[in-house]
């Protein structure tokens, strides 16, 4: 087996550690906090598609901290996905405040995120973007694993 085939490249199953942070180092998610390491294959949407651009080329062993712009990791906040809902639109019982996340089922039954950035008696501004978009973020991995599944299919 050859050296690229031990690389991560698209498709690649991939066994690792990671660490999300944001810039200012406080951590948004992590598998060594419960000991149990994330398998996935590269592309199937287990991770935001920056992070798996990141991870080309890296190969079992490989223990790295990647910093990663937003455009590299979720995205540039996008002013389209930040939209005024009327206030009658939510439940008068709901205690809207600045920073709740609230899910919305979309028509489709798809549920989506958003993140309440104001409250007035009329309207209720929601953020629909990834709440990591427009964030640096630090990604760090140690890849325990890599197989290349069309390498293996190719050897059969």
């Amino acid at each position: 087996m050859s050296d690229a085939e031990n690389l991560i490249s698209p498709g690649s199953r991939v066994v690792m550690h990671y660490r999300l942070a944001m810039e200012d180092g406080s951590v948004v998610d992590s598998t060594w906090d419960d000991d149990e390491p994330i398998t996935f294959v590269v592309g199937d949407g287990t991770m935001a598609p920056g992070l798996d651009d990141a991870l080309q080329g890296l190969k079992a062993g490989d223990h790295v901290t990647l910093h990663l712009a937003p455009d590299l990791a979720f995205g540039e906040k996008d002013t389209a996905n930040i939209h005024t809902m009327p206030r009658e639109e939510f439940d008068p019982q709901m205690p809207l405040e600045q920073g709740l996340v609230i899910g919305f089922t979309l028509p489709n039954g798809e549920e989506l995120p958003g993140m309440v950035l104001e409250v007035s008696e009329e309207s209720v501004l929601v953020d629909f973007n990834h709440p990591l978009s427009g964030h640096n973020i630090m990604f760090e991995v140690l890849i325990l694993s890599v197989e290349n599944i069309s390498a293996a299919n190719d050897e059969d």
